[in-house]
């Protein structure tokens, strides 16, 4: 398995000292989402301070941004960083990109084919110096003049994956992505039933083995040097589920399990802003279903009970600061888990 690492931080230094702790460490990547920062400088930094891990997007929100501006970013991080780059995209849900990004929202599933395609189209025609000609019903790309394109790096093009929770999505992932990112708000149950059907039927269209494409993380996973610090972290994450259980978008993961009043109850509380009080409606079961919790001595083991089969890479968060060095061992210790995807290979 490969074991990436998150880190929450406010200044570019931090996230730089978090990157070369988890390379020497042993860490697969170093990830970035966007959250309350740019997803996009701070790996930078990352990947200058770097030499060997991984650095990835996870996720940007894609529409807010042109494919032309994403593509930019992404190929001068992939060639700067001697293509250690992973660009990982999402749609966002339509109340943020309308109102929090004032950004048009339409069809979001064949809106992010569409992106993917004209990224790859744009780096296409930067490599093989090749006529930009991409025209699909959301993005239209025609001009490129020489002093505009980058040098051709000649390297593999940028991997994308883009994230995913209901079942359109994660059939589109399969389609044209080079791995999946699914949400931290997802259970085994609804990963069997539901997701990994709808993945596996994009790849079987596109004709694309497993072995090929990577599934990153699909659930919460709190742990620490010991059990103190382990529920501690568990308890964090009982207020994230109840932060996405509030959300219709993500509710399709609530009814395979029947907890359908759940949700309606959690958005009730959002709506009269309640939203210190909604960690206390999420029942143990319901946390247990999103969230593996080991203290490290057995983490192998709760992980291997979860994830085995199922996720390729699973993110490993620092909320309190970097942890002691005897983290190595760990990371070294859950690489041994085995996955279905060997190895993820772009070419143009």
């Amino acid at each position: 398995m490969r074991i990436e690492a998150f880190v929450s931080h406010s200044t570019w230094q931090e996230a730089e000292a978090a990157a070369v702790f988890a390379e020497a460490h042993g860490f697969d990547a170093f990830t970035k989402p966007e959250i309350d920062h740019d997803p996009f400088i701070p790996l930078a930094f990352a990947a200058r301070a770097t030499s060997t891990i991984g650095v990835r997007t996870a996720i940007a929100v894609a529409f807010p941004r042109s494919p032309m501006v994403t593509a930019n970013l992404a190929w001068d991080l992939h060639n700067q960083s001697n293509g250690r780059f992973v660009l990982g995209l999402g749609t966002q849900v339509k109340p943020h990109i309308e109102r929090r990004f004032s950004t048009p929202w339409s069809k979001p599933k064949e809106r992010l084919g569409e992106y993917v395609e004209a990224i790859r189209a744009i780096h296409r025609a930067w490599e093989k110096r090749e006529k930009l000609a991409y025209e699909g019903n959301h993005y239209q790309f025609t001009l490129m003049t020489p002093e505009f394109a980058p040098k051709p790096t000649g390297r593999a093009p940028v991997p994308i994956y883009t994230s995913a929770v209901r079942p359109a999505m994660l059939e589109l992932a399969g389609e044209v992505s080079d791995g999946v990112r699914l949400h931290g708000f997802m259970t085994r149950k609804y990963f069997d039933t539901v997701a990994y059907p709808a993945i596996e039927k994009g790849l079987v269209a596109r004709g694309r083995p497993r072995s090929n494409f990577e599934i990153c993380g699909g659930g919460f996973l709190a742990t620490g040097p010991d059990e103190e610090s382990t529920m501690k972290m568990r308890e964090l994450i009982r207020y994230r589920v109840a932060f996405y259980g509030s959300t219709p978008s993500y509710w399709p993961v609530l009814e395979a399990h029947g907890w359908e009043d759940l949700g309606q109850k959690l958005n009730a509380m959002t709506r009269a802003g309640q939203w210190t009080e909604m960690a206390k409606e999420v029942p143990d079961d319901v946390l247990d279903a999103f969230c593996v919790a080991a203290p490290w001595a057995s983490l192998k083991t709760a992980m291997e009970g979860r994830f085995r089969g199922m996720s390729d890479s699973i993110e490993f968060g620092f909320t309190d600061g970097l942890p002691g060095s005897e983290v190595r061992d760990l990371v070294a210790d859950l690489h041994t888990i085995e996955t279905p995807c060997q190895r993820v290979v772009t070419s143009w």
